[in-house]
């Protein structure tokens, strides 16, 4: 076993206690006794365990009497009841009282074993399962979809709206990377579906000719290839939710089996004549315009509005730069703890960027959303050298974007007399803002193309007193036409 189970024995035969716990610990399990209902309501009270094996008869109160005080306070715990007294009326009483079990003495010790198995595994998988789906609604709970903004407030209202219907579909609509798979499984984790299975497809990068096996399965034979008989995604999901990613990439044949799911709520296996029916419900999300594919006769429009019935429409990052600040912080926080770098007692990031990286995340047009700032901060905390974390961490297409200028004294050129020294140094400092410029202020470039560790050209930025800056006046953060 995983790890040692916990099993409290109470009966008051000492020998069948003693009999019990030899048995029971050669299988690895570590056991408590009690020897009346009041020591195992005490012992109960202490300790967690994975199963309590309870005697009939005790001598300050009856084991169906107790059984029920068990339940009132812990309705999880498996108890199977022992007892002498092996009639089918005792049986049916201790099943009704909420036993999972009945053994009659004397027991099969093998059968005690495999059913005392069964019985701690089953309820181990149980609370897998719990602590999953509460993984779940934590992660994807509104809390943890970042974003303050008057358009995201709206967002998430209309989410949690949504999220309230049992079967209503949703086009989840937006750029790429504004996080349209997060909104449904978010939406899936407060539904009263939550209990069941959420399937993921992505649309586009599954081929056509494997699209519809995929989707509703086939039966052995059904084609070349097909040596047994697969389920498919909609029965997977039967009683949950499943989501389309891209939905617009699904080709015309695929669309008009799907459009009869919605509608009849049942589909054909491939290779068989006979119905699977499932209640599942639809989320789907597409970055393309889909009225444009339905003029083009791409999209079927009966599908179309099928699946609109409510829209959600995510605003891209530009849209919503006052979040910004937040998902920054986020990722920090999360990429700090992935790498084990710069995470305070607290558990949270202790780094930040300074004023000028902060101004060019903010100035940024975002083209890549959300997922294109993760890959940014992601980058940020593996660069980072110190705490305060300057532009030379961030890629160069944000800084080119913007314009780059190192800045330089206006100053008159050396004088005739100058020192061996200050040429030196005068050269040195004209050639490392050469290497910047061309670089777009990234240090670690500019360190490559000067044939030079990053830690010299670092300390000679600092000597020389080279101050990088961005241009003023230039198009940062600029919206194309």
């Amino acid at each position: 076993m995983p790890d040692r189970a916990r099993i409290l024995i109470i009966d008051d035969e000492a020998d069948i206690r003693e009999s019990l716990l030899t048995l029971l610990e050669m299988e690895g399990y570590s056991i408590d006794e009690a020897a009346t209902a009041a020591d195992g309501l005490r012992a109960l009270d202490q300790v967690r365990y994975d199963l309590v094996l309870l005697d009939l008869m005790l001598p300050d109160k009856s084991g169906l009497d107790l059984l029920k005080e068990i339940r009132e306070r812990d309705k999880d715990t498996p108890v199977c009841m022992i007892t002498a007294y092996g009639s089918v009326e005792v049986a049916v009483n201790a099943l009704k009282a909420g036993a999972q079990d009945y053994f009659s003495k004397p027991w099969d010790n093998e059968k005690l074993l495999i059913e005392i198995d069964r019985l701690i595994g089953k309820k181990r998988l149980e609370q897998e399962n719990t602590q999953l789906k509460r993984a779940l609604k934590q992660r994807y709970s509104f809390p943890n979809i970042i974003g303050k903004s008057e358009r995201m407030t709206k967002v998430l209202d209309l989410v949690t709206q949504v999220s309230a219907s049992r079967s209503t579909t949703v086009l989840i609509t937006g750029e790429t990377g504004t996080g349209k798979e997060l909104i449904a499984k978010a939406i899936h984790a407060h539904s009263a579906r939550a209990d069941h299975t959420f399937v993921a497809v992505n649309s586009g990068s599954l081929p056509p000719d494997l699209l519809e096996s995929t989707l509703f399965g086939h039966i052995k034979g059904a084609f070349t290839g097909a040596h047994a008989t697969h389920k498919g995604y909609f029965e997977l999901a039967n009683r949950g939710t499943i989501f389309f990613d891209e939905i617009g990439t699904i080709g015309i044949e695929t669309q008009a089996k799907l459009l009869r799911v919605i509608q009849e709520k049942e589909f054909m296996p491939l290779g068989s004549g006979d119905t699977v029916k499932v209640d599942v419900r639809i989320l789907a999300a597409t970055n393309e315009d889909l009225k444009k594919r339905m003029d083009e006769g791409r999209f079927r429009e009966d599908l179309y509005y099928r699946l609109n019935v409510i829209n959600i429409n995510l605003p891209p990052l530009r849209d919503r730069r006052e979040d910004i600040p937040a998902l920054v912080e986020h990722f920090f926080t999360k990429y700090c703890a992935e790498n084990e770098k710069y995470v305070g007692s607290d558990g949270k990031s202790q780094i930040r960027f300074d004023e000028e990286a902060m101004k060019i995340l903010m100035d940024h047009n975002w083209p890549g959303n959300i997922r294109e700032l993760e890959n940014v901060i992601e980058r940020a905390v593996v660069l980072a050298t110190h705490p305060v974390a300057g532009a030379d961490v961030l890629p160069e297409t944000l800084l080119h974007s913007q314009g780059f200028r190192i800045r330089q004294d206006e100053s008159a050129p050396l004088p005739p007399d100058a020192t061996l020294f200050e040429v030196v140094a005068d050269y040195e400092r004209r050639k490392i803002i050469e290497a910047l410029e061309a670089a777009g202020g990234s240090q670690t470039e500019a360190a490559a193309k000067l044939g030079i560790p990053l830690s010299t050209l670092n300390q000679k930025i600092k000597r020389l007193s080279i101050d990088v800056r961005r241009r003023p006046g230039g198009s940062a953060g600029s919206q194309p036409g």
